[in-house]
């Protein structure tokens, strides 16, 4: 004879919570739909050609702002003083308009004209 006496488990679905409630086929089950979420729009900064700023601030400006190294800076350089604009990077709205502003800053201390425009890209 045993001691103890076994109590059969509770009916219902695993994991102990209650059957859920019978309401005649009436309901509704609402299905979550996957969110897409879009990268950012992405803005190239240009710089654009003037007359009077020194070709060598321009490859400064490339280098230090936008991380170039002297060949590419140089050659993005020559591309705004022919084609009269070139585009200096690609970025984030946010990203691209504080670099303009640190550009414009910077050729505003130095004297020159230079121009730096953002677009979307």
């Amino acid at each position: 004879m045993p001691l103890f006496a076994q109590q059969p488990p509770p009916a219902g679905p695993p994991g102990g919570q209650p059957p859920a409630p019978d309401d005649g086929g009436n309901s509704t089950t609402l299905e979550r739909l996957a969110q897409k979420t879009e990268p950012p729009r992405l803005y190239q900064v240009l710089m654009l050609n003037d007359d009077f700023t020194p070709m060598e601030f321009v490859v400064m400006v490339l280098q230090e702002y936008f991380r170039h190294d002297l060949d590419t800076a140089t050659q993005i350089m020559l591309k705004i003083h022919h084609d009269g604009r070139g585009v200096c990077g690609v970025f984030t709205r946010d990203v691209a308009a504080t670099k303009v502003e640190m550009v414009l800053a910077a050729a505003r201390r130095a004297g020159h004209p230079l121009q730096c425009i953002m677009e979307a890209a």
